[in-house]
């Protein structure tokens, strides 16, 4: 397992394992859903949502994985630093410094 020293030294090797556009388009279109749903369960108080936003976001990200990039998710072995990733990379791609 690679070990990486910051976050800044990781998300290169992030970018690179989402190099697939589709598997970017999903995991945009992922964390979409996520925020709407969290704010679907705090508007409702109904904490399913934020179940379903667990789904929605891993799911269509893992979809990415498996059947576009053909990897295996940097989920499994670096959580945190995957998390925040997915954050970053959203936001990259709102500001157009990655494309989908």
């Amino acid at each position: 397992m690679r070990r990486f020293a910051s976050f800044h030294e990781f998300y290169p090797f992030y970018l690179r394992e989402h190099s697939n556009r589709t598997s970017r388009r999903l995991h945009f279109l992922g964390s979409c859903g996520v925020l709407c749903l969290l704010v679907a369960a705090l508007w409702t108080g109904r904490w399913g949502f934020a179940v379903a936003a667990l789904v929605c976001g891993y799911g269509l990200a893992w979809v990415g994985h498996f059947f576009f990039e053909k990897n295996r998710p940097a989920t499994f072995k670096h959580p945190l630093y995957s998390l925040m990733g997915d954050w970053v990379m959203f936001r990259d791609i709102l500001l157009g410094r990655v494309r989908i």
